[in-house]
């Protein structure tokens, strides 16, 4: 799969109108494409200035190969200067809190992606069903991607069968079952702007399903979230749209639900040392709530949620 992607200015001898398209080629971009498209729309009907206008999704009549492209208008962004902390969490829980009114199932209508990895989105109506799957087709992904490594699958089989259904099974908040939020699906700093004219955040690059709010906030445990990694970030968060219980396992879930973007990192970037620490953070959870023999033992020394450590990120890399 190749992309690209560009402001496009159209001129009608009256006036120039710029908006932004994206362009990309092959099966994959079909899916990633009408994937972010339907996010897009879906958030912007809940709040309209924080993503820009998306307009249309569609396919070239006449190209070589399939060709697939993605337009919304075009918002001049700052994607350089960090996020205010309750400026931005605040809006975020709205659009997560508003979006519990659309889908009574955890899941979406269309396959998304995270990258261009796709995500399960199969509806299900327990949390704890969806997440396994979405964890367990994420861990093939990563096989796929960097083959084989037994104590490591071993682990993430241990988690999905024991530690998922422990830890998700019965959440509730404010005294009810959790509810279905629409989530980003891959949000870091590097898929978000600030709007040059209006000085307002924004995102981009949505990749959605309706899930447990706090899986968004599972990314920001993940090392290559430098910016929304700070805690300042999840505890103002907090203030907006509170934990589910059991409150006191809130940083033990935060931990699975940072699983799914490590493998699927470690899946797109073959070698990144997040499959490592991923597994690491996989064996912290078997030694607490499944423990078993042979897989060996967890290190804090390079948990990235004990000391904070970050990675260089893959567009800085290449």
């Amino acid at each position: 799969m190749e992309s690209s992607t560009t402001p496009v200015d159209l001129n009608d001898s009256r006036t120039t109108k710029t908006f932004f398209v994206k362009i990309s080629y092959g099966e994959t971009s079909r899916v990633m494409l009408l994937g972010e498209c339907k996010s897009s729309k879906i958030i912007h009907e809940l709040m309209a200035d924080f993503i820009p206008k998306p307009l249309e999704y569609g396919k070239f009549e006449k190209a070589d190969i399939p060709t697939y492209f993605y337009m919304s208008e075009f918002v001049d962004l700052d994607t350089t200067t960090a996020q205010d902390p309750s400026e931005f969490c605040k809006l975020l829980a709205e659009i997560h809190r508003k979006s519990q009114t659309l889908s009574d199932k955890f899941g979406f209508g269309v396959t998304t992606c995270d990258g261009d990895r796709p995500h399960v989105v199969e509806w299900e109506s327990d949390w704890a069903v969806f997440y396994r799957k979405l964890f367990l087709h994420t861990l093939n992904l990563d096989i796929e991607s960097n083959g084989t490594w037994p104590k490591y699958e071993r682990a993430a089989h241990r988690v999905a069968d024991y530690v998922i259904p422990k830890l998700l099974t019965k959440l509730t908040w404010e005294g009810q079952p959790i509810k279905p939020s629409l989530i980003h699906g891959d949000l870091w700093e590097r898929n978000t702007g600030i709007n040059k004219e209006t000085n307002l955040p924004m995102l981009f690059d949505a990749g959605s399903y309706f899930a447990h709010n706090e899986m968004e906030l599972g990314h920001w445990a993940c090392e290559f979230s430098e910016t929304f990694g700070n805690k300042k970030y999840m505890d103002r968060y907090l203030e907006f749209f509170l934990k589910a219980e059991p409150a006191e396992e809130f940083e033990d879930r935060i931990r699975l639900y940072s699983l799914k973007g490590g493998m699927n990192y470690s899946a797109g970037y073959p070698g990144s040392q997040l499959r490592s620490s991923t597994c690491n953070s996989m064996l912290y959870l078997c030694e607490k709530y499944a423990p078993i023999d042979g897989i060996g033992k967890y290190d804090k020394s390079i948990g990235p949620i004990e000391t904070g450590a970050r990675i260089v990120s893959h567009e800085e890399i290449r």
